[in-house]
């Protein structure tokens, strides 16, 4: 039985909003949540990206404000980046119009005495980063005593960020009495102890995880086995075969972004990057160009990316095979969203088999396995793509062409100028000559993953978020130590350092610790496969305001 908004019990002014913005329809996760929302219900939700989760938590938000001057906030939404918070800001401003609703963004890299500014002229939604919520807090600037309504959006995101002290912190600032919504892509244990502290008989609600996930239906997922001096070429090659509206790439470090996007301008892409290395006003000049069509490839750390919503996206890449699954399920949640198709690809070494079948458990199906295309793939996709488009001019006004033609024809034959006018628009589409040669990884053909069954086994990840300063468990079994020269006298505190490298590297809070804070300095655990990246990335990231000197920690 299909059912509408107005059979939700909305309000008619949302009612209103909604159909101004040309929704006719919930989705699942919106019908099933809506009802239970409105009631006052503690939500624990599991929704895939795309499913349409920031209307399912704002609609019943703002069911709830009656239209006049706003005060002090009356809901609360914790997300994990800047630019979540914006979008679901807009979003809180977009349905809320008709009400006069009143949201504020509050985000690190933006001037902080601006948001103070806003909240004292009254608000009735804040959505904010952990971070700069208890930056706020801590200067009493933000007032929670009205509080009605806590929403942790994409809270598995957050514990990974090593936000998990802030948010327990956030919430035990709130009146005991407020309703607490907790929406995650995955369920780790932290999300349900998370639940069993600070919610009351939740009900929890399941849609888009299992055979009718937006990212086993509508997105093709493919993984490419390539030795990693290759991978550059590789990527070039099967963007060319796949020629995306646009694409949003996955790297480790900012580094990787800077250098893979100049290969891939100096390949014809309209390239740009995004990584935490950038200001917020770089940052929106690049989302800018990519919404408007300026640029056609976005190169980006996961930080950065990190609850973008794109229309145009048809494409996600992996550059390097997440060290965490539940970092895939998220990466290509960026397309397949609203019902439109798209495209997964994944660049693996064979050394990162491991990861693939710990992936394909979580997300439950085999992943197709290929060989990167040869360069004679290439050609064959190159003039299927000029026939195309001159397909689509067959039917346009060429009248005017006329004079060109007869000028030529005294010349040559109609065929050889044909095929004259074809070699030009083919070489115009088409600048990069590619005559590389990428060899293919042996046994590429067989199965990733070869364990029984294909349900997630989530036992091999217990530990810590980091942010405690317990050692997370690791696959090789060995860790390293990185001296990193900030201390209890920048006011540095675990999360700080769990989110510095967690922002700028493929690792996430569990693999991050111990965490040893001592007066001037920080000393911390990570992967030993990974102690050179993570010196690389904190040696070019900021800490507490503070520039961060890494390197190799010798006891």
């Amino acid at each position: 039985m299909t059912i509408d908004f107005a059979g939700l019990g909305l309000r008619d002014e949302l009612l209103r909003a909604i159909a101004d913005l040309g929704y006719r329809e919930p989705t699942p996760i919106q019908a099933e949540t809506i009802p239970h929302l409105l009631r006052g219900a503690d939500i624990v939700g599991q929704a895939a990206t795309g499913t349409g989760k920031t209307a399912a938590f704002t609609l019943p938000i703002l069911n709830g404000i009656d239209s006049g001057r706003a005060g002090s906030p009356i809901a609360l939404v914790i997300v994990p980046t800047r630019e979540l918070a914006v979008q679901v800001s807009e979003a809180v401003t977009g349905y809320g119009r008709q009400q006069n609703v009143k949201a504020l963004a509050v985000y690190g890299g933006s001037p902080i005495h601006h948001q103070i500014s806003a909240l004292r002229r009254g608000v009735h939604v804040v959505v904010g980063t952990p971070g700069r919520t208890i930056d706020l807090l801590k200067r009493r600037a933000l007032d929670l005593a009205e509080i009605a309504t806590v929403v942790l959006d994409e809270a598995d995101e957050m514990l990974d960020m090593g936000f998990a002290e802030d948010i327990e912190t956030i919430l035990e600032s709130t009146p005991p009495t407020r309703q607490t919504v907790l929406f995650s892509a995955t369920m780790p244990p932290r999300i349900n102890a998370i639940a069993a502290r600070h919610q009351t008989d939740p009900v929890r609600i399941k849609v888009g995880m299992g055979d009718d996930a937006p990212a086993k239906n509508l997105v093709r997922q493919t993984v490419y086995m390539v030795q990693r001096k290759h991978k550059s070429a590789a990527l070039g090659r099967i963007i060319d075969i796949e020629a995306p509206e646009s694409a949003l790439v996955f790297c480790k470090t900012r580094n990787d972004v800077d250098e893979l996007t100049a290969t891939m301008n100096t390949r014809g892409y309209r390239a740009e990057a995004l990584h935490g290395g950038m200001d917020q006003n770089q940052r929106d000049r690049v989302m800018a160009r990519l919404r408007d069509g300026t640029a056609d490839l976005l190169v980006a750390t996961d930080v950065a990316a990190r609850g973008l919503d794109v229309d145009t996206l048809t494409h996600v890449v992996n550059y390097d095979v997440p060290t965490q699954p539940e970092s895939y399920v998220h990466r290509i949640g960026r397309v397949g969203r609203a019902g439109r198709e798209g495209v997964a690809i994944t660049l693996a070494e064979p050394s990162t088999r491991n990861r693939l079948r710990n992936i394909e458990r979580l997300v439950g199906h085999k992943l197709n396995v290929a060989d990167v295309p040869s360069v004679d793939d290439l050609r064959a996709r190159q003039l299927e793509l000029t026939v195309a488009a001159i397909k689509e001019k067959l039917g346009d006004d060429v009248d005017r062409y006329y004079p060109v033609i007869h000028e030529l024809s005294d010349m040559a034959e109609l065929r050889d100028i044909a095929l004259a006018a074809i070699k030009l628009v083919h070489e115009s589409r088409n600048p990069t000559n590619d005559e590389n040669f990428i060899p293919a990884v042996a046994e590429t053909s067989s199965k990733v993953g070869r364990g029984k069954g294909t349900k997630a086994s989530r036992g091999s990840n217990r530990n810590s978020s980091g942010s405690g300063g317990r050692q997370g468990e690791r696959a090789d079994g060995e860790t390293a130590l990185v001296y990193i020269g900030v201390g209890r006298r920048g006011k540095v505190r675990p999360g700080d350092l769990v989110g510095a490298i967690a922002n700028e590297t493929g690792l996430s809070g569990r693999d991050i610790g111990p965490i040893r804070i001592s007066e001037h300095y920080s000393v911390v655990g990570v992967p030993s496969s990974a102690l050179y990246e993570v010196v690389a990335a904190v040696n070019g990231s900021g800490i507490r305001g503070k520039r961060a000197k890494a390197r190799p920690y010798v006891a």
